[in-house]
């Protein structure tokens, strides 16, 4: 069984997909956490992705691993476990840039087909029931307002300590929609064959509960 999980940025779909996964007894396979930590050695290298040639040839022999410790997902890029540095604002912008990218999609494409094909996941990301997993038994389209997807974001960073800014965050998010909905290579799109959920005004439990329903469908 795959349970493909589209949405925007901040819909709240790792959140929930892990939870969804939990409960169901699946692998969760978080392609966000991949594609941030292809942005976070580009980042790093100080990668032009205007240049795509040169993202493609610095990202040929990166080793990008998911591992499961305590239960507990672990991403892993060339040995070095980033799983806390991959969540900053900074390397969530430079991901969707990347994403965009034809040869960072393609590096990242067999990794996530091979799992679902072995394993039940949910699996959460952009594309996944329009590109990586088109044949999903389940497909969710998971949304909010960009208001309440800028405070959600907004109340995670400040309890973290930091200091953000709401109107920064509702215009990042924003500007992010229309980057990711427009790019020429598998852009964000809600499926004729998915699931609208709107969780603007749902909690984290009835989501879940939302989506397990529609999976026991199938």
């Amino acid at each position: 069984m795959n349970i493909a999980i589209d949405g925007p940025a901040g819909a709240g779909k790792s959140t929930i997909a892990k939870l969804v996964a939990k409960k169901l007894g699946y692998i969760y396979v978080d392609t966000g956490a991949m594609y941030r930590t292809v942005a976070l050695f580009l980042l790093r290298k100080g990668t032009d992705t205007d240049q795509a040639q040169a993202v493609a040839d610095d990202i040929k022999d990166i080793v990008i691993s998911i591992q499961y410790e305590n239960g507990v997902q672990q991403v892993y890029l060339n040995d070095e476990n980033v799983t806390g540095l991959i969540r900053t604002e900074e390397v969530g912008n430079m991901a969707s840039k990347a994403s965009a990218l034809l040869c960072v999609r393609e590096k990242l494409l067999d990794l996530q087909r091979k799992l679902a094909a072995e394993h039940d996941v949910v699996m959460d990301g952009r594309d996944i029931g329009s590109n990586i997993l088109p044949n999903a038994e389940t497909k969710i389209y998971l949304t909010a307002s960009p208001a309440v997807r800028a405070k959600r974001r907004f109340d995670e960073l400040s309890e973290r300590g930091e200091t953000p800014v709401l109107e920064k965050i509702e215009a990042d998010i924003i500007a992010r929609d229309k980057q990711d909905m427009e790019r020429e290579i598998a852009p964000l799109k809600q499926t004729e064959d998915a699931v609208l959920i709107d969780s603007s005004y749902m909690s984290i439990e009835e989501v879940v509960a939302a989506i397990i329903d529609e999976a026991s469908k199938k």
